[in-house]
C-alpha cells in the first residue's frame, strides 16, 4: 500500500509537468502572437502587454481540454522512454491504477478552470465590454426605461465601458409620455449612463414640432449600467459564482436562459470534461514496446482525434443551446461517451 502510494505521488507530478510543459509551449505561442498583432494599436508595450494577457486568460478555456490531452500523451511517452512505466508496471500496477493520478490531476485542473480562471478572465473582459461581447438584437443596443411618468426608449449602435459607467456610441433617444406620445427625440453621438441616469453634453434635441436646437440632456432613469449588462452579457460574459443568481433572476422576467443554463452546466461539469480528455489520452498512450517508436503516429493521431471531439462537442452545445437536446444531457453526454470508451480499450489492453 505505501509502494502505491509513493508511485502516485510520483506519477501526479509526472502528469501535472507534462500538462505544464504542453501549457508553457502554447500559453507562449498565442501570447507571443496577440502581443505582436496588437503592438501597433497601442501607445506603450504596457497596455499592449495587458490586453495580450487578458486574451490569452480567455483563449485557455479553449485549449486546455487538448492540453490535457496531449500533457497525457507527453507524461506516458516520457515513463516510456526512460523505462519507468515498464517498472511502474513490473511493480504490480495494472493501467487502471497507472492512470488513476492523472484522472485525479485532471480533475483538479478542471474544478481551477471553473473556479478561479473563469470568474478571473469573465473579470478581465468586463473591464473592457463592447459590443461584440453583448447579445444584440437586430444588431442595435436597445435600452427602455419607465420613470416619472414617462417612457424612455434608446438605440445605440456601440457601448464602452469607463470605470462603473456605460458610454454608448450613436444612439437615439424617443421619449414619451404614459399614454405612449412622443414628446421629443434626442440623437446624440456618445450618451453616458451612470447609477442616477443618462447624460450628454452634446445632443441634437427634436420637440414635437420637428424644431431642433443642439443642447446637453439629461434624465434620471431607474436602469443602471448593471441592470444593461445582465440584460445584453452573453452566457460566457458572467462567470460561474454569478450563473445561479443570474439565471433565476432573468426566469423570473422571462428571459430565454438556455444559452445560460449551458454554460452553467459546461463549467460545472467541465471537471468530467477533463477527466474524459486524460482517460483518452491513457488509452492512446497504452503500448507494450520499451522504446516507443510509434509515439509520434500516435500522438498525430490522438490530435486529430481530439480535434474531432472538439467539433463533435460543439455540435452537441449548439443542440442543448437551441433546444434539440436537454442542456444537461448535451453537456454530460460527450465526456461520459468517451470515458466509456476509452476505458473499453485500455480494459481491452489490459487483458490481451
Amino acid at each position: 500500500m505505501m509502494h502505491y502510494r509513493i508511485i502516485s505521488r510520483f506519477l501526479f507530478r509526472r502528469f501535472f509537468r507534462g500538462v505544464g510543459l504542453v501549457l508553457l509551449i502554447v500559453c507562449g505561442i498565442i501570447f507571443a502572437v496577440t502581443f505582436v498583432e496588437r503592438l501597433p494599436g497601442y501607445p506603450t508595450a504596457l497596455l499592449a502587454l495587458n490586453d495580450a494577457w487578458a486574451r490569452l486568460v480567455e483563449y485557455v478555456p479553449l485549449f486546455l481540454p487538448l492540453a490535457v490531452f496531449m500533457g497525457t500523451l507527453v507524461t506516458y511517452y516520457t515513463l516510456t522512454r526512460s523505462s519507468e512505466g515498464i517498472i511502474i508496471s513490473g511493480a504490480g500496477l495494472s493501467p487502471y491504477q497507472m492512470a488513476r493520478p492523472c484522472l485525479v490531476g485532471a480533475f483538479i485542473i478542471g474544478v481551477f478552470a471553473t473556479t478561479i480562471i473563469n470568474p478571473y478572465a469573465v473579470e478581465l473582459r468586463s473591464q473592457k465590454i463592447t459590443s461584440e461581447y453583448l447579445k444584440l438584437v437586430d444588431g442595435k443596443i436597445w435600452v427602455r426605461d419607465f420613470s416619472d411618468g414617462e417612457y424612455t426608449t434608446m438605440t445605440a449602435g456601440n457601448i464602452t465601458k469607463d470605470g462603473n459607467n456605460l458610454i454608448f456610441h450613436d444612439a437615439t433617444i424617443f421619449v414619451q409620455d404614459s399614454e405612449f406620445k412622443l414628446t421629443a427625440r434626442i440623437d446624440t453621438n456618445i450618451i453616458e449612463l451612470s447609477q442616477t441616469g443618462l447624460n450628454t453634453n452634446d445632443a441634437n434635441i427634436f420637440d414635437t414640432t420637428g424644431q431642433k436646437h443642439r443642447a446637453s440632456w439629461n434624465k434620471q432613469t431607474n436602469i443602471t449600467p448593471k441592470t444593461v449588462l445582465d440584460r445584453y452579457l452573453q452566457p460566457d460574459q458572467i462567470s460561474f459564482w454569478e450563473l445561479p443568481g443570474f439565471i433565476k433572476k432573468m426566469s423570473a422576467v422571462g428571459v430565454p436562459i438556455r444559452g445560460h443554463m449551458v454554460q452553467f452546466w459546461t463549467l460545472l461539469f467541465l471537471p468530467l470534461s477533463m477527466i474524459a480528455m486524460a482517460t483518452l489520452g491513457v488509452a492512446f498512450s497504452q503500448t507494450r514496446q520499451r522504446r516507443n517508436h510509434s509515439f509520434g503516429i500516435k500522438f498525430g493521431i490522438g490530435i486529430l482525434t481530439c480535434f474531432i471531439l472538439y467539433f463533435v462537442l460543439n455540435i452537441f452545445t449548439i443542440l442543448g443551446t437551441n433546444g434539440t437536446l436537454p442542456p444537461l444531457l448535451a453537456i454530460i453526454a460527450p465526456p461520459l461517451i468517451i470515458i466509456a470508451a476509452a476505458g473499453v480499450f485500455i480494459a481491452g489492453f489490459d487483458t490481451i
